[in-house]
């Protein structure tokens, strides 16, 4: 342990802890920009600078380590003189219109200058110009970067893409898009994190929101809008609310203000995906023919978009299960659209979902199985919805509590802890026990497998078979799970991966929070739900048993395979490293 001063506090913390964290555990708030604590500990904002008695010069707090006997000043005039300046010089290269910004209100950089009080800015504004795709669902605002690098580092150090990187010198500095390419053309995974982790608005998702409000202003179309399982333990985070407020009840409520005409769970088709991928796996394990190789879940489109480009040998080996949201949209356009007597054409499917990759997935040429157009028309995120309801004037709070329409909108807790990482696979081990055995399980038998590691792994007995599954959350977990299966260090019969942190509960559209991490608190909203509901299996949903023995048959089925399964190598990703005649990044040696 080491012992310091910090504003005329005390303060004992052990070596090698940084400044900034052993102020803020004495409670003394220091402001900072680009820090994000094991990831971007470079000092480069200079807005956490002190003032150390006995030095020259002030230091950067978020990677100078407290040393003993140091008398530290937090906010002296020096510091407050040059943390000034330095957030001036800043606000001269940003696009200052924050009226205008997605992030206006929830920024860091408007909250430190409003703080400092900053209220003119002497040095001229030049912002960079912008030189971007419209149609590609990131979306990068030049002007506003703060060259902070945290998207550098997350895409780097937790995601392991290299998307990112810095380009320029001097006031020409800048961050774009890694070894002069442009985004359409690189084989980003469309995870988000780049997003949920920038400081200011650089980062948003393409803007779907007016195309939504089209769509339910058109008297000829009939609008259906799901709701991910990840979006209930989030939506509320915008409007201030607890979980306990922010249900879904209201959530359906305030959809219907909003205009749509059938608000529905996609709870409903993470259960259909589970009867079908579970099915799948049995019959894969049964399958003397078999790779070897374990069954890869496939509702995670930024996974996919990650294997296809990364690992293409291993693109056979993930489920031909389509996501949930695919699920619902080719069965909305073809069971519900005969159910309500409307034809196809006039169905537009609206996803509210936790991700980038979904707006990307929903595009796919294999992805139009209902035969009337895109099954999915279009995808908003957490953060879209909340943008919606706010500017229909919406206060969710005082809604009443209303249901999910029918019959899509019933779903079992194994679908609702889809959200979290982990999730997906315990919900397929709960059906895959019941169609291996005929009985269930206890439903909380698999949790073994749960947990924020961004590995795990756990083996089961499955019918008198011992099972080896594993977890895996973060594309750089992804990417070293792999490399060990490669080598044959380790063997698994069914792998989950996610490519957020935490799953989908840490997804790339979900609300931010400026230095926080709330996929474990998502998660345990998700579990706790879960754990209410009556109904935990997804083989036991009412309305799922209904679809297969009116429209589908049984699971694997001919038209279970035309409308819920897809080819995954149907279509391409970028593959720059293949075109540049290097080596992929991702090789093994």
């Amino acid at each position: 342990m080491v012992n310091a001063t910090i504003d005329r506090i005390p303060v004992s913390v052990p070596e090698g802890t940084t400044i900034l964290e052993a102020a803020r555990a004495a409670g003394v708030m220091i402001p900072s920009l680009c820090y994000l604590k094991k990831i971007n500990e470079i000092g480069a904002c200079r807005v956490c600078v002190v003032e150390i008695e006995g030095t020259r010069t002030l230091v950067p707090s978020c990677n100078s380590p407290v040393q003993e006997g140091m008398v530290i000043h937090t906010n002296s005039p020096r510091v407050r003189e040059a943390r000034k300046l330095n957030v001036e010089l800043i606000l001269s290269q940003h696009d200052g219109r924050c009226s205008s910004c997605v992030r206006g209100g929830n920024c860091a950089l408007q909250t430190v200058a409003n703080d400092l009080g900053i209220l003119e800015n002497l040095y001229p504004v030049l912002p960079a110009r912008n030189d971007w795709t419209h149609s590609f669902p990131l979306y990068r605002e030049a002007s506003k970067c703060i060259k902070c690098m945290r998207c550098v580092q997350v895409c780097e150090k937790v995601q392991g893409l290299g998307i990112w990187d810095v380009e320029g010198t001097g006031s020409r500095t800048t961050v774009d898009v890694s070894r002069n390419r442009r985004i359409a053309e690189v084989d980003c995974a469309l995870c988000g994190q780049c997003i949920t982790h920038c400081p200011v608005g650089a980062l948003r998702e393409r803007d779907d929101t007016e195309k939504a409000f089209a769509m339910l202003c058109d008297p000829e179309l009939v609008t259906v809008v799901q709701v991910a399982p990840a979006v209930r333990a989030a939506w509320g985070e915008g409007f201030g609310l607890a979980p306990e407020t922010a249900t879904t009840g209201r959530l359906a409520a305030a959809l219907r203000r909003i205009g749509f005409d059938y608000v529905f769970d996609t709870n409903f088709s993470a259960d259909l995906t589970i009867m079908e991928e579970g099915s799948e796996f049995l019959a894969r394990q049964k399958n003397l023919n078999f790779d070897g190789r374990p069954l890869f879940t496939s509702c995670c489109p930024g996974w996919v978009r990650f294997a296809k480009s990364h690992y293409p040998s291993l693109v056979p080996d993930l489920s031909s299960a389509k996501s949930p949201q695919q699920m619902f949209g080719a069965v909305t356009k073809s069971y519900f659209a005969e159910k309500i007597g409307v034809p196809p054409e006039r169905i537009r499917c609206i996803s509210v979902m936790p991700c980038l990759a979904k707006k990307q997935e929903c595009a796919l040429p294999t992805m139009q199985d209902a035969g009337a157009g895109p099954d999915v028309d279009l995808v908003l995120t957490t953060r879209e919805l909340d943008r919606m309801l706010k500017s229909e004037h919406i206060r969710p709070e005082l809604l009443g509590e209303e249901p999910f329409d029918s019959p899509l909108g019933e779903g079992s807790g194994a679908a609702v802890i889809f959200g979290v990482t982990g999730g997906v696979m315990e919900a397929a081990l709960r059906s895959a026990c019941f169609l291996a055995t005929g009985s269930n399980p206890d439903p909380d038998a698999f949790s073994q497998i749960r947990g924020e590691a961004g590995w795990r792994e756990a083996q089961f007995n499955l019918a008198g078979n011992l099972l080896r599954v594993a977890a895996v959350s973060g594309l750089g977990n992804a990417d070293r799970l792999i490399r060990a299966l490669l080598r044959g260090e380790v063997q698994y019969d069914f792998v989950e991966v996610m490519a957020c942190p935490g799953g989908c509960a840490g997804g790339g559209g979900q609300p931010i929070c400026e230095g926080c991490e709330r996929a474990g608190e998502r998660g345990g909203v998700l579990y706790q739900l879960d754990a209410g509901n009556p109904i935990r299996f997804s083989h036991e949903n009412p309305e799922v048993q209904r679809l297969y023995q009116d429209y589908l048959g049984h699971p694997l089925s001919e038209k279970a395979h035309h409308l819920l399964h897809t080819d995954h190598q149907a279509w391409v990703m970028p593959s720059p490293e293949k075109d540049a005649g290097q080596e992929p990044r991702h090789a093994l040696q």
